[in-house]
């Protein structure tokens, strides 16, 4: 076990402030370049599937998200839901009203959107997308054991990583240095050794004490 001088602590804490500010966006933008080609393949498929009337609500969707008036696009969302909720658009437009929720302090409402989109989407990718940002908000709120249960879901091999960071974030907001150390080191066996996103979990690593 190390003993990390003042200088990397004060590093480390600094890390921890802008982590615990900036996380759910990261974990989010991670998530979204997991997604990747394959998302995109998806997209193009059912695309033609869809009716022109769900595609005209999501594009107003996307279009009042712009706006940031949070109103607008919950209603908007609320419409395609309404008539659509069975469709491909629907836990889209449920994540991105989730984002402006979020940004205007609204969590109770982006926590049940979250919660809709675990339930609903029949995409594992987008239940994965919403579980890692529900599981954020629950450890802000110090909802520990919510924020456990929703990361020991069963997920696809590729968000191993995401979800044991995440777990490691909880483990250490509970003290328990040890369990969040083992998840941290699962994280990093299974993130992309080049990935950038790998050093943030590295150094939360590192400040519980363990620079291996």
């Amino acid at each position: 076990m190390s003993t990390l001088d003042l200088q990397e602590q004060e590093q480390v804490d600094a890390l921890k402030a802008w982590w615990r500010d900036n996380g759910k966006w990261v974990i989010g933008a991670v998530v979204v370049a997991l997604l990747g080609f394959a998302g995109m393949q998806f997209w193009k498929s059912h695309q033609a599937q869809q009716s022109g009337e769900a595609a005209k609500l999501y594009a107003e969707v996307e279009k009042q998200t712009l706006s940031n008036d949070p109103k607008r696009v919950n209603d908007a969302v609320a419409a395609l839901v309404d008539k659509f909720g069975s469709s491909a658009y629907a836990p889209r437009a449920q994540l991105l009203a989730v984002q402006v929720n979020i940004q205007m302090k609204d969590v109770t409402r982006a926590k049940m959107q979250l919660q809709w989109v675990i339930e609903h989407a029949g995409e594992t990718g987008l239940q994965d997308t919403a579980r890692l940002k529900l599981s954020s908000i629950l450890l802000d709120e110090k909802n520990f054991d919510a924020a456990l249960k929703q990361l020991d879901a069963t997920h696809p091999e590729a968000f191993t990583g995401l979800y044991a960071d995440l777990k490691g974030d909880v483990l250490s907001a509970q003290g328990k240095t040890e369990e969040a150390k083992a998840a941290y080191k699962q994280a990093l066996d299974k993130i992309d050794a080049k990935s950038m996103y790998r050093n943030l979990v590295q150094l939360k690593l590192d400040g519980l004490g363990d620079a291996k």
